[in-house]
Order: C-alpha cells, then sequence, then structure tokens
C-alpha cells in the first residue's frame, strides 16, 4: 500500500517529511482534481446557466457531499471555509453574546481555539480555562467543576498539535448535555487521521482544515448541528435570496454562509482527498500511523539526553510527538535534521504558547508529525540522526 501512496508524492524522492500537523503533503490525484478546473470548466459557482458554471456548481456541490460524509453528517450545516481559524471564528463572531456568559476552554488548545474566546472578554464574557495533566491529558471530572449554568459554550481540541494527545470528547459531551450547553471541537488534527462521526462525538461544531489532510491550503469545513442562531461573518453576493432597497432576506443551506466567490478549485480539491483518503480506508491510515507512532514512542526515550513530552500510551494520542534533546535549541535540532538528513519537523511553540509556559518549554519543542506516506525506514532515519545530534552536547 505505501508504496503505491508515495508515487503520489514526488517530492518524498528528497526528502523525509514528518510535519503533517502543521500542513500535509498533495497527492497527485487531488493536485489533478484542483487543476481540472483551471484547465476545463473555469466559472462561478451558483451564478448563470451556461454548461461551465453547471459543471463549476456541481463539482462543488458534490465535494460538500463528500465531505459531510467522510464525518458522518446526515444533518445540520456544512460550510466551507479557507481553514479552522475562520470556522472557529465564524462561531465566535456569529453567536449573540451575552455580558456574564462563560466560555470554557483548555490550555491545550491551538491559539486559533482560544484568542476567540479570550477575546470575548471585551464584550463581558468570562473564559474559564481547564488544565491538562503532566502526561497533556484532559480529565471529564475538570469539565464538570468548570461548566455551570452561565457555560454557554465548551471549545475544545479533539488531539492536541503539540502532544498529540485525544481529548475524552464523548464524556465532555455528556457533561455539556446535563448543562443546556454548546460543544465547539477543533478536529484541525482528528479529521486526517481518525475516522469522524459527528454525531457519535456529540457535539455542536466541528471545525477542520483540509491543508492538513492532503488538499490544498484555504480549504477548510465548519459544521453545525443547528444553523439558527448563527450570523454570518460575512455579506455579499451568493448568500442572499432576496434584496431589496431597505432589506434583504438570506438564502437557505450553505450559501447563506459563504459570501462571495470561494475558493472552488481549493474545495473540489478537498473532495478528491476525502476519496483518496477513503480509498486508503482510515481504519488501515490509522494502524499503520499506530505502528509508526509506537516505534517512535520506543526509540525516542531510549536516546540519552532526549525528553519526550505527553502520554506515551498509544490509546491516548496520535503519531503527532513533541520532544527537546538537553541543551539544545529546538530551532537547531530542526536545523540539524534538514542539514543532516533532509528531515522536515516542525520547532518553537507551535501557535500553542500558553501551554508552553504551563509546561515551562521557554523555547518550545521539536515535534515530528507522521502521516500516511511516512515509512518504518523514515522513523529509524530519524532515530539515528536525533542520537547522533545528541551527541554534539
Amino acid at each position: 500500500m505505501n508504496d503505491n501512496i508515495r508515487a503520489d508524492f514526488p517530492i518524498l524522492e528528497s526528502i523525509i517529511y514528518m510535519d503533517s500537523a502543521a500542513t500535509s503533503l498533495t497527492p497527485e490525484p487531488v493536485l489533478e482534481a484542483a487543476l481540472e478546473y483551471y484547465r476545463g470548466y473555469k466559472a462561478n459557482v451558483g451564478r448563470g446557466v451556461h454548461r461551465l458554471t453547471k459543471r463549476a456548481s456541481q463539482k462543488y456541490n458534490d465535494a460538500h457531499r463528500k465531505v459531510g460524509e467522510f464525518i458522518c453528517a446526515e444533518g445540520g450545516e456544512l460550510i466551507f471555509t479557507k481553514n479552522t481559524t475562520e470556522a472557529i471564528n465564524m462561531v465566535a463572531s456569529g453567536l449573540k453574546w451575552k455580558r456574564g456568559d462563560r466560555v470554557v476552554t483548555t490550555l491545550e488548545e491551538h491559539h486559533s481555539n482560544f484568542l476567540p474566546w479570550l477575546r470575548l472578554k471585551e464584550k463581558g464574557v468570562v473564559l474559564d480555562i481547564v488544565k491538562p495533566n503532566q502526561e497533556g491529558l484532559l480529565e471529564p471530572l475538570d469539565f464538570e467543576d468548570a461548566i455551570d449554568d452561565r457555560t454557554r459554550l465548551v471549545a475544545v481540541t479533539h488531539i492536541s498539535n503539540v502532544l498529540g494527545t485525544i481529548s475524552p470528547i464523548k464524556e465532555i459531551s455528556a457533561i455539556c448535555n446535563e448543562n443546556n450547553t454548546s460543544l465547539l471541537v477543533d478536529g484541525a488534527q482528528s479529521a486526517p487521521h481518525i475516522g469522524i462521526d459527528v454525531e457519535e462525538l456529540g457535539c455542536d461544531f466541528f471545525a477542520f482544515s483540509g491543508h492538513k489532510m492532503l488538499a490544498p491550503t484555504g480549504t477548510g469545513v465548519l459544521w453545525m448541528k443547528a444553523s439558527e442562531g448563527i450570523e454570518p461573518s460575512f455579506f455579499g453576493g451568493g448568500m442572499i435570496e432576496d434584496v431589496s432597497l431597505d432589506n434583504y432576506k438570506l438564502a437557505v443551506g450553505y450559501e447563506r454562509f459563504e459570501a462571495g466567490t470561494p475558493n472552488i478549485s481549493g474545495c473540489i480539491g478537498l473532495g478528491r482527498a476525502v476519496d483518496y483518503l477513503n480509498e486508503v480506508g482510515m481504519g488501515e491510515l490509522k494502524s499503520r500511523e499506530s505502528r509508526l507512532t509506537r516505534k517512535l514512542l520506543e526509540g525516542l526515550p531510549e536516546i540519552e539526553n532526549v525528553h519526550v513530552y505527553g502520554s506515551t500510551s498509544l490509546k491516548d494520542r496520535i503519531g503527532v510527538v513533541s520532544f527537546n534533546i538537553k541543551g539544545i535549541n529546538p530551532h537547531d535540532v530542526a536545523l540539524m535534521l534538514d542539514e543532516a538528513s533532509d528531515i522536515m519537523v516542525r520547532s518553537g511553540h507551535h501557535c500553542c504558547m500558553p501551554l508552553m509556559k504551563y509546561f515551562g518549554l521557554k523555547e518550545g519543542t521539536v515535534r515530528a508529525s507522521l502521516y500516511l506516506y511516512n515509512t518504518e525506514e523514515e522513523v529509524d532515519k530519524f532515530l539515528e540522526t536525533v542520537e547522533e545530534i545528541t551527541k554534539v552536547v
């Protein structure tokens, strides 16, 4: 399976790519689908009746359907955005907040699922923050303590982009239901790696990015269980049913939240990326990543002066692994990995400064993140290079 997959990523002939948590590589079939739009039927969607716009509109609608099926969204509203950040901000700005409302979030959040809620303090909204344990795991009991009758929304990451640890979403959802509180899940790191069923998760909002799951950049998704009570963030062409001199009527469906010309080719590419992941099989993908993650988690702690952060239990995490080498700045480690073995990893704070400060990691960490195109040989090469780097201390 892996040889066939790697053939779709020519860039892997010259590098070892372990930075998929930041942005994944894009396979040839997805690029072809995006380019086909520009070459064969470039036109706007939902506007006009000629054959090109009809074909573009059909492909765009098909992409919505494919993504909805991918996350098992039988109902609700699925909106295309440019990334997870925009999707979360649409909820934060679209809800009508009252002074004294409360939002519960966690220290594990990417800035995209932290700053929009922090900003609401300007409107008198109170922010309550749940902290993880020393293994980077969130405890449901802490949410029980944090949520009260004034809590309007809980916003939590499904999987930490720093530690790779999985949050107990179903348990948090049950607590939210008991308190009549809405739940938003940041699925940027989960949608690409584990099968998602939004109905089973029990969330009200689910946001994720296409660029982390083989699709072009500038593509994202917001699923809403119910769109009532959410004001669109943008107004303009394509999102209205009628306009008069003194009033307007919004369109029904996802169109009311997608004002203006969207990233048509990118979203068609997102639909093809979903097809690609379905062809591979999310179960097979998860199983393969687990084997590689086990190898990584067993190998890194055996290297002298290497410290791994987060849980080492595979049931608690995916293949996003943060570590440091004692005495070496994380950015220097990343540069050494690149220069010595053409290995691409992320270094620094990973847009998660509150968590870094909580763990006392002033310079951040080195983060290796795996995906379906990585191999055991690459993990071996990575471990060998890390061990060589430790010898320069």
